[in-house]
């Protein structure tokens, strides 16, 4: 196999940049109340999105809507941190898979009223190089843990635009 040129090197860097930043931009949109200005653009036109108890959703504007129905109506305020994503690049550079974990602090809607819990997992995803630049394909949320935050937090400063 033929060693990278420095232009397909500075492409894969450039590209893993432009993800990162594309992940980040994720924890921004979801911290404003999953913002479908913000969520949508992030997605190709054709993406899913699902994470189990929460929805399965098809399409960008599906997404963005779907996306924004769960933070009125589940998460009422959310804080991410996005850890550690880790990308691979498809050959041809045009692809990709990025996988990162999740620590939220969140305001859910329970039976009993809003309550503070934190939540931890995971998410994979595919990205692909599109006319408008890297967007998600598919985004899998696996949450692996949650639970009370006890006490409760006593001060929750929403993010704004």
């Amino acid at each position: 196999m033929a060693a990278a040129s420095l232009e397909q090197r500075l492409a894969a860097v450039e590209a893993r940049a432009d993800i990162t930043d594309l992940v980040a931009r994720y924890a921004q949109g979801a911290d404003r109340l999953n913002d479908p200005a913000i969520m949508g653009p992030l997605f190709a036109a054709d993406a899913t999105w699902s994470a189990e108890g929460f929805a399965a959703l098809k399409g960008r504007a599906a997404i963005a809507s779907g996306l924004a129905a769960i933070a009125a109506e589940k998460i009422l305020w959310s804080i991410h941190f996005m850890v550690a994503p880790l990308i691979t690049l498809s050959p041809d550079g045009v692809s990709g898979v990025c996988q990162w974990y999740l620590w939220e602090l969140c305001t859910m809607q329970t039976d009993e009223g809003p309550k503070d819990q934190w939540l931890g997992g995971w998410y994979d995803s595919h990205v692909v190089l599109t006319d408008e630049g890297w967007r998600f394909k598919t985004v899998i949320l696996d949450i692996r843990v949650q639970g009370a935050i006890a006490p409760a937090l006593a001060f929750k400063k929403p993010a704004v635009a």
